[in-house]
C-alpha cells in the first residue's frame, strides 16, 4: 500500500474498545480512521482515546466512506457479524471478525467461500492463541515435556450472576448467545490447535439465571483424533474457580492457575506498548512435573499485539493471515455437533 493501513472499527463496546483499538492506535502499521458506535457515551470516550478518528453512528455511514478505508474490524454483536463482513467484502475491505465467527457454520463458510471469490483478506480475531499461558503450554506439548498427552482440561469461569451487556442477556442460542459461542469459540479453539480434530464429543449445557435466554454454564468433553481427551468448562456463575489449566502425560503434568493478564491490564487502561505488557509474576507461574516433584515454569509473554503485527505483515507484505477463517468454521462445526447431542442427555 506504501502507507498505513487505514482502518474502520465497528463497535466500541469491550471488543472494539479494549480488544482492538489499542492495538491499531498503538501500531505505526495503521492508523484508527473510523470508529462506528450509536452510544452517546462511548462516542464521547471514543473520541476522548482517538482524537484522529471519525465517531459516526452506523455502519451505513462506514461504508459510505469505504474509499477512504483499506480494513474493517467487526467488534460488533455476534448475528450482525456475517451481514456486515459480506459488506465489507463487497466494498473491496479487508475484514478481522471478532468471534464467533458466526452464528453457525455454514453461514461462517458461506462468508470465507464470498472472500475467496472476491480475492479480500478475511480473519477472525482469536486472540487467545496469544495468551501467554497458553503459549507456554504450548511450547512444552510441542517440546515432549509433558510426553504423551492423554488430557486437557482447561477452564473459562467466573462469578458474574447477572449479565450486563443486554444484547447477551438477550441473545438466543441462534443468535450466536449463550456462553459456549461467547467462550467455546476460545477454549474449543484451543484444544483442536493443541491437538487436532474431533472424534466425539458430550456436553452438558444449563441455563442458571432466571429468565436467561441461552446456557450460561457448560462442560463440554472432546475426544481429539489423536487420542487425547478435552475437558472444557465455561460457566457465570462459578463461587469458586478451577484451574485454568492441568494437563496430564505420559512424562509430567503441567497446572497452570489464573487468566492471563492482558484483559484486565487493558480493561484498566494499559497499552500494548506499556513496559511489562503480557509479563507475568513469577508468582502466578503454572507448575511442572509429578507430584510432589514440581517446578515452576516461566509464563510466555502474552502478545495480542502479535495478530495486528501479523495481520499488517499479511497486508502490506505477503505473509500469511495470522488465523484462517477455516480454523473458525471448523469450531463452529464442533460447537453445533456439541448443541445436536444435548437434547439427547435429556
Amino acid at each position: 500500500m506504501g502507507r498505513a493501513i487505514r482502518v474502520g472499527l465497528v463497535g466500541f463496546g469491550t471488543s472494539g474498545r479494549v480488544f482492538h483499538a489499542p492495538f491499531v492506535s498503538t501500531d505505526p502499521d495503521y492508523s484508527l480512521d473510523v470508529i462506528v458506535t450509536a452510544d452517546p457515551e462511548r462516542a464521547a470516550e471514543a473520541s476522548r482515546l482517538h482524537p484522529g478518528a471519525r465517531i459516526v453512528g452506523t455502519p451505513d455511514e462506514l461504508f459510505a466512506r469505504a474509499d477512504e478505508l483499506d480494513l474493517v474490524i467487526l467488534g460488533s454483536p455476534p448475528a450482525t457479524h456475517a451481514p456486515l463482513a459480506h459488506r465489507a467484502i463487497d466494498a473491496g475491505l479487508a475484514v478481522v471478525v471478532d468471534k464467533p465467527f458466526a452464528v453457525d457454520a455454514r453461514e461462517g463458510a458461506d462468508l470465507v467461500d464470498h472472500a475467496v471469490s472476491s480475492g479480500v483478506p478475511l480473519t477472525v480475531f482469536q486472540n487467545r492463541r496469544w495468551d501467554g499461558d497458553f503459549l507456554t503450554l504450548r511450547s512444552l506439548v510441542r517440546d515432549g515435556a509433558l510426553g504423551e498427552v492423554h488430557r486437557f482440561e482447561s477452564r473459562f469461569t467466573w462469578w458474574k450472576p447477572q449479565e450486563a451487556k443486554s444484547w447477551k442477556a438477550a441473545a438466543t442460542a441462534a443468535e450466536g448467545g449463550g456462553i459456549l459461542f461467547d467462550l467455546g469459540t476460545h477454549l474449543v479453539d484451543q484444544a483442536v490447535q493443541l491437538f487436532g480434530d474431533v472424534d466425539d464429543v458430550h456436553a452438558e449445557l444449563d441455563t442458571r439465571r432466571p429468565g436467561g435466554a441461552a446456557e450460561d454454564d457448560a462442560f463440554v468433553s472432546l475426544l481429539h483424533a489423536s487420542g487425547v481427551r478435552s475437558h472444557l468448562w465455561m460457566s457465570s456463575l462459578a463461587a469458586q474457580a478451577g484451574p485454568r489449566f492441568r494437563v496430564l502425560g505420559s512424562k509430567a503434568g503441567y497446572t497452570k492457575w489464573g487468566l492471563d493478564e492482558q484483559e484486565g491490564r487493558l480493561k484498566a487502561g494499559a497499552l500494548p506498548t506499556d513496559n511489562g505488557y503480557g509479563i507475568e509474576p513469577e508468582s502466578t507461574w503454572g507448575v511442572l512435573g509429578i507430584d510432589p516433584d514440581l517446578r515452576r515454569v516461566p509464563t510466555e509473554r502474552g502478545s495480542y499485539d502479535s495478530f495486528y503485527s501479523q495481520l499488517a505483515d499479511a497486508l502490506l507484505r505477503g505473509a500469511e493471515l495470522p488465523v484462517d477463517p477455516r480454523d473458525a468454521v471448523r469450531v463452529l462445526e464442533v460447537l453445533e455437533r456439541i448443541r445436536a447431542v444435548v437434547p439427547a442427555l435429556a
